[in-house]
């Protein structure tokens, strides 16, 4: 599978992960490079866009991300 098509310019690794270099690694490997489907941000960017993908939404919130597409 291919990495996802945020990873370069997703807000959360670029300005949240900023100084945790070796966390944001292992979550890029995780939510980012194969299967973007288990990530939070992507659920929400893939129904609502880029634009309602809240900016503090860790990729591991997927029960937030569920509140937030049910709210659609």
């Amino acid at each position: 599978m291919a990495d996802c098509e945020l990873i370069e310019k997703c807000i959360f690794f670029n300005d949240k992960m900023q100084g945790m270099p070796t966390t944001a690694n292992n979550m890029k490997r995780r939510y980012c490079q194969g299967d973007s489907d288990n990530c939070a941000r992507h659920m929400v960017f893939a129904t609502l866009g880029r634009e309602k993908v809240p900016a503090d939404l860790f990729p591991s919130n997927v029960e937030r991300a569920q509140q937030i597409l049910s709210n659609k």
